[in-house]
């Protein structure tokens, strides 16, 4: 069994035990939330109707926080000698899928 879940503004395909980073959360590590689920599979059983939807969840534990890659931005004008670097890593949360109830 497997779910598309909402996480930090995407999808994420997930099933029991998988861990994913996600955008950050408001939490410690061992604290559990809940994420949205948009679709549930479950063999050849395709979940989509909002109703069933609304009862189901999806159970993740935090794990901890992350950090996402680093990204250098440079800003550059010609013959005004204005140079400007900046760098920039978003903070992200990585969580582990506990359960999935239909």
């Amino acid at each position: 069994m497997y779910a598309i879940v909402r996480a930090g503004g995407r999808q994420e395909k997930v099933s029991v035990g998988d861990v994913l980073i996600i955008d950050r959360v408001a939490g410690a590590a061992g604290d559990s939330i809940d994420l949205t689920p948009l679709l549930l599979i479950d063999g050849s059983t395709v979940t989509s109707d909002a109703d069933k939807l609304a009862q189901a969840s999806v159970k993740a534990e935090v794990v901890g926080p992350a950090k996402g890659p680093k990204i250098t931005i440079m800003k550059f004008k010609n013959k005004t000698g204005y140079r400007k670097r900046q760098g920039h890593r978003q903070h992200q949360t990585k969580v582990k899928v506990t359960a999935i109830n239909a």
